[in-house]
């Protein structure tokens, strides 16, 4: 009976390893999916939704109108895969630099992502069509929590960014340490500009942003291609 209980071990073990590895490999997937989600449904939108100008209205303005329901559903879809995702990373990136930290951030990151899908900015400057040009003289509280939603996916993100620069200088991989601080600080300088009141500063924001969201996708196809 010993012998079995012995022999058995090593096989359940295995087992075991494969079904987590399997799990790790389809949770990295949503974290992978996410990012390019919800770019490709953004930009889609901007340059085909009547009155929309990324120059002058934010991404999230899609969420306005009578199709705002697709930018709402985006920003839904993206932040849970993204917050799924976020914990194929804490496996992934287990005992190595950065390991705690960068799946929490992402985390936090995706749950302002969900934030931002349920409250909803308020129109703006002409969009959607019909809506008066400039600011609304008062904003409505969905608005504020749209506001707060944003900046703690940003701040997080921004975070996230610089703790894998972190994580990737201390484990030997200098290109993927650059990349992961060049595209923090990308966020960082678009959301600074737009924040101040800069020209075009939703364009820059959406500059910043996307390669930002795209390299925490690209993070989580590279260890997902590891297991």
């Amino acid at each position: 009976m010993t012998a079995i209980q012995t022999s058995a071990t090593p096989a359940a073990s295995a087992t075991a390893a494969t079904t987590t590895a399997a799990s790790t490999r389809s949770l990295l997937t949503c974290a992978a999916v996410a990012a390019p989600l919800w770019a490709i449904v953004s930009l889609a939108q901007a340059a085909t939704r009547e009155g929309f100008d990324l120059t002058r209205h934010p991404l999230s303005a899609l969420s306005n109108g009578s199709l705002g329901w697709l930018q709402i559903t985006n920003f839904l879809v993206s932040g849970v895969l993204t917050v799924a995702g976020a914990v194929g990373l804490r496996r992934a990136l287990h005992g190595t630099p950065g390991g705690r930290w960068a799946p929490r951030l992402v985390t936090l990151y995706g749950i302002g992502m969900i934030a931002a899908g349920i409250f909803v900015m308020d129109p703006a400057d002409g969009f959607p069509s019909g809506t008066p040009y400039g600011m609304p003289e008062a904003l409505t509280w969905h608005s504020y929590g749209h506001m707060a939603a944003g900046s703690i996916a940003f701040i997080s993100l921004i975070a996230a960014c610089y703790v894998l620069g972190h994580h990737f200088g201390r484990t030997g991989n200098r290109g993927h340490a650059v990349a992961s601080r060049v595209a923090g600080t990308a966020l960082l300088l678009g959301d600074g500009w737009a924040m101040s009141g800069g020209t075009a500063g939703s364009l820059t924001l959406a500059v910043g942003v996307i390669p930002a969201m795209l390299w925490v996708s690209t993070v989580a196809v590279r260890y997902r291609r590891g297991l």
